[in-house]
């Protein structure tokens, strides 16, 4: 009788999980809410240029970027609850700016620091999941913590540009992001979290306070697939009507894509609970071979289709087992780090991706960005198979 009680597996879907994965929700749903929307916004009520359009929706990514390293930073060394509810109040309170802008001036100023806020409550809501979860299913519990955003990349567009393609007020869509940020704030009031160690004080801020230094190659790993994603999920639209002659359907495609996230975020949990973490990541990184391979050889509407559903298991199996690779690489007093590098680092990654897959489209075309991105799937493949899976064995902590 005790074997069989000790066998069983610790309840991942406790109140606190529930709420914070609930508040993962409605943070994201208020971030996809504006996305489709805001480049219209300041076309529309500001007149603004293309290219001014570009700046400041990039800016939103940058100091996002720039503000993840501190923000693990932030939550290993204070009080996680205290630390998170002011970040998520912050993203809350900044969507009333938007609708308080009365020129782009000001509505940059504002999108930038949403960025900030954005960057910071990101790290500090996923660290208290991770907290709240039980280390047996800690790798299970973050793929079903990821569910949540893809439901929210579904669901906010949909909305979104329903509302404003049946001529209602877009402060109606700021006012709706601006509630739904609200409640996820007030949900994180309720979390009970257990005392816990901070990272010890140094006399001297050192690098590795910011990044998970032991963590290097499974950052440059990240990377690799991160460009990719960024070149498909930024491009899709273009490429899916010059190359697979679908003129509308990105709408679908990225329905696909998180079908597929979701659908194998549930059912490869078995595995990352069995502590398989490299056997999902080599499995997620051949199907995610695979989906580009189908969408660049095949360029007809079905596979195109196709290639979005197992796009979405290839990442929907890797980037849960990568994370949780990140977090048993470093002890509890530095979560928070391990956290934010492996975010800081598909930050990057993006970042590159979006820039130079771009370069290569306006010069070449978009399916040679395409075939570049396959490209870095591969030599990410190589250095898998060379030496990344066995440095996460070698350096693995739990």
């Amino acid at each position: 009788m005790d074997t069989e009680l000790q066998s069983k597996p610790e309840k991942l879907w406790n109140r606190n999980f529930i709420s914070i994965t609930t508040a993962n929700f409605l943070l994201f749903f208020s971030f996809y809410l504006l996305l489709p929307v805001l480049p219209l916004y300041l076309l529309d009520h500001f007149s603004a240029s293309r290219q001014t359009v570009g700046m400041i929706l990039s800016g939103y990514t940058l100091t996002a970027l720039l503000i993840r390293p501190f923000g693990g930073y932030m939550v290993d060394s204070f009080n996680r609850k205290r630390t998170l509810l002011i970040c998520y109040f912050a993203f809350f309170a900044l969507f009333a700016g938007y609708m308080l802008a009365g020129t782009i001036l000001l509505f940059a100023i504002v999108r930038g620091m949403h960025g900030f806020a954005f960057g910071a409550v990101t790290v500090a809501n996923s660290t208290v999941a991770i907290d709240v979860m039980p280390s047996t299913r800690r790798g299970e519990g973050i793929g079903y913590y990821g569910v949540a955003n893809s439901l929210a990349m579904v669901i906010g567009p949909s909305l979104s540009m329903w509302m404003y393609d049946a001529g209602m007020n877009v402060n109606w869509i700021f006012t709706l992001s601006l509630s739904s940020a609200g409640l996820g704030c007030l949900l994180n009031t309720t979390l009970k979290l257990r005392p816990r160690e901070l990272m010890p004080d140094k006399e001297r801020l050192s690098f590795d306070r910011f990044f998970l230094l032991n963590a290097f190659p499974e950052s440059a790993l990240t990377l690799f697939f991160a460009f990719a994603y960024s070149i498909m999920s930024t491009y899709i639209a273009v490429y899916a009507r010059v190359e697979a002659g679908v003129e509308r359907g990105s709408g679908l495609f990225f329905m696909l894509l998180a079908t597929g996230l979701i659908l194998t975020r549930i059912l490869s949990g078995q595995w990352v609970r069995r502590g398989l973490l490299t056997r999902n990541i080599g499995v997620g990184i051949l199907l995610i071979i695979a989906g580009y391979a189908t969408m660049l050889i095949w360029r007809n509407h079905t596979m195109f289709y196709t290639s979005a559903l197992i796009l979405g298991a290839g990442y929907g199996m890797m980037c849960p087992a990568l994370q949780t690779t990140f977090i048993s690489m470093a002890p509890a007093s530095r979560r928070g780090t391990a956290n934010s590098t492996y975010l800081t680092s598909w930050d990057v990654g993006a970042g590159a991706g979006i820039l130079f897959g771009g370069f290569v489209a306006q010069h070449y075309s978009y399916r040679t960005a395409y075939m570049m991105a396959i490209a870095m799937c591969i030599l990410g493949m190589i250095a898998f198979i060379s030496f990344v899976n066995r440095h996460i064995e070698r350096n693995r902590l739990t």
